[in-house]
């Protein structure tokens, strides 16, 4: 019985053991058929495709069938159609951009403008008014009052540098100068124009802050302690700052001019080619809207700087023929050269700094509204700088070293003499005023329509943000995250402790419970963090993630205020 029960068994376990090699078998030529199937419309015979592949027309893997799959194979763009619908929207941001980014230079252009002429035109006006005050003051009687404004000091201590520093730069020769740099060899002049470039951006950076330093210095409240070096030092570092800022756009002016005056023109050519190198140090860095406003407005003080620079050289040029109309034709093809290269380099940076940055061409917008901002609260009872400083602190721009330039360049060119000669000066004054106080209004009007159109109307009303605050704030965030600092105890209200320490006591424990992971430094400094973790920053010695601070507002972001990471 036992051997019959064992051979019986047997004989199952080799029936279940034929049935899956038969199953196993027929799936394999399932897959062997699916495989055919699928190599046959590449027209290639599978390896393991078995005799059923041998057996196949020849006339399926012939050169016709391949060619005619690949003429008339097809595909349908709808199934990706997110991804095409962005390309053809950076493609219309890229058409945008030349025109919104003109709009901007345009009206920064005319803002530049207006302050330049305020040094000309009411800068010399309101340095009268505030001296004959400061006259007929004391012989009136008014000893409770003011002897001056806080404006009207500050409009005198600008009249005084402007004297002085005129005095000093009338010890200049330029003509030395230019000698001197002309015999200089190309590269040689090259390396310094790249030089004098950095220096101005240098001394713009630090010469507002004297300047606001030493206008603070002479108007703040006497009640207040002292804590400061005194007027006299402020105003004489003032004076030092802008003349050798003047001296350093004379030497800029002078290689200008020694690059048109080059017969072969080499260096001029160079120094247009030193526009298209920003491209290559701009467009393939990470920006983001406040990196790519400060860009925006070095951008507008530079083509403003270049226009005085390069009417500075017609005048030089034009003293040295004898004021010949015909001489004139013959700068004006490089004088176009050198705008069209600026305006050209301009388009093509900021059109590939939005695209690769994913940025709307709409920003513009907003920048204008925020430098129309600037005008607009220039204008309130409650202002608390001149309109002329606040254009130098956003956009870099200094009106007073350029301005002291121009006046010595006019002066040492034009030479006036006899009573017409004095008649056709304070015609040219009259015009300048004009033209001061026509661009004003239309700037004013403009810059109320930017305003309402960006909805900043409650801003005007809001008080200065102040420096103290801000610092606090500043400390208060360093505290928080730093790991090495104390702990701060939570405050606590009247009823005893705080809810806000219960709520956070189940949160901290839950943290502390959790593993921590260290990162190494590779990690820490070499990863960027995606969008979703903008908010979030990676700690160097713990490897926690703690908030970032948050971002600044277009109106808090001035000429070499660190956005990000640098100032751009």
């Amino acid at each position: 019985m036992a051997d019959l029960l064992s051979s019986g068994l047997g004989e199952e376990q080799e029936k279940e053991k034929e049935d899956k090699e038969s199953g196993g078998k027929a799936a394999k030529t399932e897959e062997n058929q699916e495989k055919d199937g699928a190599t046959e419309t590449l027209g290639f015979n599978d390896k393991n495709g078995g005799s059923k592949g041998k057996k196949r027309n020849l006339s399926d893997l012939s050169l016709v069938r391949f060619i005619t799959t690949e003429l008339t194979r097809g595909y349908f763009l709808e199934h990706n159609e997110a991804k095409y619908t962005e390309r053809r929207e950076r493609v219309y941001t890229c058409l945008r951009i030349p025109k919104e980014l003109e709009k901007l230079m345009t009206f920064g252009f005319f803002l530049c403008l207006d302050a330049f002429l305020y040094v000309f035109t009411l800068l010399p006006l309101r340095v009268i008014l505030a001296l004959l005050r400061l006259l007929t003051v004391p012989c009136c009687g008014l000893s409770g009052s003011r002897l001056l404004q806080p404006a009207q000091v500050c409009d005198v201590l600008k009249g005084f540098i402007m004297v002085l520093c005129y005095s000093m730069m009338s010890y200049v020769d330029y003509s030395m100068m230019y000698h001197l740099i002309r015999g200089q060899s190309v590269i040689k002049l090259y390396i310094i124009y790249n030089m004098l470039e950095v220096a101005d951006r240098l001394f713009s950076s630090f010469g507002q802050d004297i300047l606001d330093a030493l206008y603070w210095t002479a108007t703040e409240p006497k009640e207040k302690k002292r804590a400061h070096i005194g007027v006299i030092p402020h105003f004489l570092m003032a004076v030092l700052y802008v003349f050798l800022h003047a001296i350093l756009i004379m030497v800029q002016a002078t290689t200008l001019n020694v690059a048109f005056n080059s017969h072969n023109k080499s260096l001029l050519t160079i120094m247009m080619s030193n526009n298209f190198v920003e491209i290559k140090g701009s467009v393939f860095k990470k920006f983001e809207k406040n990196n790519l406003f400060q860009m925006s407005n070095s951008d507008i003080k530079e083509r403003f700087t270049n226009y005085i620079l390069l009417l500075i050289v017609c005048l030089r040029n034009m003293e040295q023929f004898s004021w010949n109309p015909d001489h004139l034709w013959v700068l004006f093809p490089d004088v176009i050269m050198v705008i069209a290269s600026e305006v050209a380099v301009d388009v093509v940076k900021h059109a590939f700094i939005t695209k690769f940055n994913d940025i709307s061409a709409d920003v513009y917008g907003e920048y204008r509204a925020s430098l129309a901002f600037d005008l607009v609260s220039s204008r309130q009872k409650n202002a608390y700088t001149d309109y002329s400083d606040s254009v130098s602190r956003r956009m870099g721009f200094i009106p007073l070293p350029l301005a002291l330039l121009l006046i010595r360049v006019v002066t040492s060119s034009v030479k006036i003499q006899g009573s017409l000669s004095f008649m056709c000066v304070l015609l040219f004054y009259l015009g300048m005023i004009t033209l001061k106080v026509l661009n004003s209004i239309i700037l004013l009007g403009t810059s109320c329509g930017f305003v309402k159109e960006a909805k900043m109307e409650e801003k005007l009303f809001n008080p200065p943000p102040s420096v103290v605050s801000s610092r606090a704030n500043s400390r208060t965030h360093r505290s928080k995250h730093d790991p090495t600092s104390p702990p701060q105890e939570p405050t606590t209200e009247k009823g005893g402790t705080s809810p806000a320490a219960d709520s956070s006591a189940p949160v901290n424990a839950a943290e502390s419970s959790a593993p921590t992971f260290p990162k190494s430094d590779s990690d820490t400094f070499l990863t960027t963090p995606d969008e979703e973790d903008d908010g979030k920053i990676i700690n160097a010695n713990t490897g926690l993630e703690g908030d970032r601070t948050p971002k600044k507002d277009l109106l808090e972001i001035d000429r070499f205020t660190i956005c990000g990471n640098r100032i751009d």
